[in-house]
């Protein structure tokens, strides 16, 4: 296992470290949870995964990431009739029950964020993915800028360190630099397909892990990235699109 460090600042209280080395489960979908998985750690939905499940997890010895999306509106949360409507956007093409935030005024919504983050802490989470923080790159129906993004992403990885939470930022290559020392960890989805994967060696050079996904099916393909990722030290998931319970590693 090395999933279990702890880090501390003067201004937050202690919260896991994952560690580079560690192993990765995701899950998002096709509940209940696979409870075969021997991954160190397992990514799964705070809403959608109860009190008993979480608990089940740590009785395994395995960290929890619970999954929250920051960035667009859900409409199907149980909080979704509390955000402003001022707020919500252009729907996010692919997932039609999501529209974009505007993260430019994040703080008209930011104590929804937060009572969700009390709830990843009530349940156990140890740590948090937030989904979707690059809205400033999108056709949200909003002026928001890297700036704006910037500010509200710093914000939440301080509302997670606050609770003793560890938070992992999700994709987004080109704010890697300004926001490695807000985050702990990453997940990034197809950065060999898309050309990125080197700008987050900044995470594995601040001793941080990057958890990389990889919706590739081709043998071929799949050699070329576990070999890529071995030199870069990140660690390899292959998964199908939605996020079920199905997964490949370099080493299976």
């Amino acid at each position: 296992m090395r999933a279990a460090s702890v880090k501390q600042s003067a201004e937050y209280p202690v919260r896991w470290q994952p560690q580079i080395g560690s192993s990765f489960a995701w899950q998002l979908t096709d509940y209940p949870v696979d409870f075969q998985t021997r991954a160190d750690i397992i990514d799964i939905d705070l809403f959608e995964t109860s009190q008993s499940v979480i608990n089940n997890l740590h009785s395994q010895g395995k960290k929890v990431i619970c999954y929250i999306n920051a960035g667009a509106w859900e409409a199907y949360r149980p909080d979704a009739d509390a955000f402003p409507a001022a707020v919500v956007g252009r729907a996010y093409i692919g997932w039609p029950d999501e529209r974009w935030l505007d993260v430019s005024r994040f703080d008209q919504f930011s104590s929804l964020m937060a009572a969700r983050f009390d709830l990843a802490k009530d349940k156990g989470c140890d740590g948090l993915e937030l989904d979707n923080i690059d809205g400033y790159q999108q056709k949200t129906g909003f002026t928001i800028t890297q700036h704006d993004q910037a500010a509200s992403s710093a914000w939440l990885a301080h509302q997670a360190h606050t609770r003793g939470l560890a938070v992992g930022l999700k994709n987004c290559p080109e704010m890697v630099a300004e926001l490695v020392e807000h985050f702990d960890f990453a997940i990034i989805e197809e950065c060999t397909k898309y050309g990125w994967c080197a700008d987050f060696k900044t995470f594995t050079e601040a001793h941080k892990p990057v958890f990389q996904v990889s919706y590739e099916k081709a043998p071929a393909k799949i050699e070329r990235i576990c070999a890529q990722a071995a030199l870069d030290g990140f660690y390899v998931l292959f998964k199908n699109r939605s996020l079920d319970n199905w997964s490949l590693t370099c080493e299976s």
